[in-house]
């Protein structure tokens, strides 16, 4: 199996936040073009909730990466001239130590004793990650949805860092919407039998808990517009339905099944529970005295582009605005872009041409 990942040690013990430490821990990435001789080009792209650092196809793994149409050779994170790295957030299990990692003093699985995490902990570790390719000074800072606070956390803990950010349908702090919708997720996972008290394993696995989350999950990632224009009313085949007189009827439903289906197995439920508690609990109006517009004014970079869209439900486009403002007034040049794509939060995964056309044109002006 073809793998690109690099990994980067951090201190150890390395600090966290709310307390405790983990020792011996260490972040995946991987990087895509050349680093200048000035060390001047590097772009950190930080990531949402699930994503691995495989951000992009390579040499070294042709597999297309989740953001694949929007990084490599002429396109808008143009790798020719860039040099791209992304880094996979503590806490998850695509290669970085998370709580299905070993904890060095017990010899098993950290599980539910992994330290509580916090998204600072997440800029934290990609900031040593960063700093350990010898770069002092990021051209460019990208953060998608819960990597976009987490950029947020880098900028803030670590001024003059960072040149240039650009925001991608993220929030300064979580809203009761969001924060509603993830306590389900968890709650689902939570609540499943074979999730026992995080003590599950391959034969016993918490797939409906899990099943659950992810579909809850892809509901708010989308807009109602999106769900009708696409699905409508169309019910499945005879054939296709489950014998069970309220199972699947309708091709939504199928679909959110499929979606679920692949998720599952590939992303671990301790993971996802931290990671998303840690979304909600960031607020970056800790930083500025209760509040928002304070907190980003201690953020201080040259130039910003903060993209929202009209119809995102989970990160809503005032919260975009909100960003806008606070980083203008903070004395950065701010662009703000306002989307009309109908696929919800996750347009930035979907509408690449738009996407594309906002990101390319900003780089190009740098």
């Amino acid at each position: 199996m073809n793998d690109a990942r690099r990994y980067c040690n951090l201190p150890s013990p390395f600090p966290m936040k709310r307390g405790g430490e983990l020792h011996s821990a260490h972040v995946a990435y991987e990087t895509w073009g050349e680093l200048s001789a000035a060390r001047d080009n590097a772009l950190l792209i930080l990531t949402g909730l699930s994503p691995s650092a495989h951000a992009t196809s390579s040499s070294e793994d042709p597999e297309p990466g989740w953001w694949e149409a929007m990084i490599g050779p002429g396109k808008a994170i143009d790798t020719q001239r860039w040099f791209v790295i992304c880094v996979n957030s503590l806490g998850s299990d695509k290669g970085s130590t998370c709580p299905a990692s070993i904890d060095p003093a017990t010899g098993q699985a950290y599980r539910l004793s992994f330290p509580e995490l916090a998204l600072e902990d997440v800029a934290n570790a990609a900031h040593i990650a960063v700093t350990h390719l010898g770069i002092q000074q990021l051209a460019c800072l990208i953060g998608c949805s819960m990597g976009g606070m987490s950029a947020l956390a880098y900028m803030l803990l670590h001024p003059g860092s960072v040149r240039t950010h650009i925001s991608v349908d993220t929030a300064p702090q979580a809203q009761p919407f969001a924060i509603a919708i993830r306590s389900l997720q968890r709650e689902a996972i939570r609540l499943d039998p074979h999730w026992n008290e995080g003590h599950y394993d391959n034969a016993r696995y918490p797939d409906t808990g899990m099943s659950i989350a992810r579909k809850l999950g892809v509901i708010t990632y989308r807009s109602a517009m999106e769900w009708n224009g696409r699905f409508a009313r169309i019910r499945l085949d005879a054939e296709q339905r489950d014998e069970d007189p309220f199972g699947r009827e309708f091709e939504v439903e199928s679909y959110l099944e499929g979606h679920a289906q692949r998720f599952v197995r590939n992303f671990d439920p301790n993971s996802y529970l931290y990671l998303s508690r840690a979304s909600d609990w960031f607020d970056i109006a800790e930083y500025g005295h209760g509040s928002v517009l304070e907190g980003l004014k201690r953020i201080h970079i040259e130039q910003a582009m903060v993209i929202g869209v009209s119809t995102d439900i989970l990160f809503p486009l005032e919260q975009q605005e909100q960003i806008a403002e606070g980083l203008q007034a903070a004395g950065a040049a701010v662009e703000f872009v306002a989307l009309n794509s109908p696929q919800g939060h996750d347009a930035f995964l979907v509408d690449i041409d738009n996407y594309s056309r906002a990101i390319g044109g900003f780089l190009t002006r740098l």
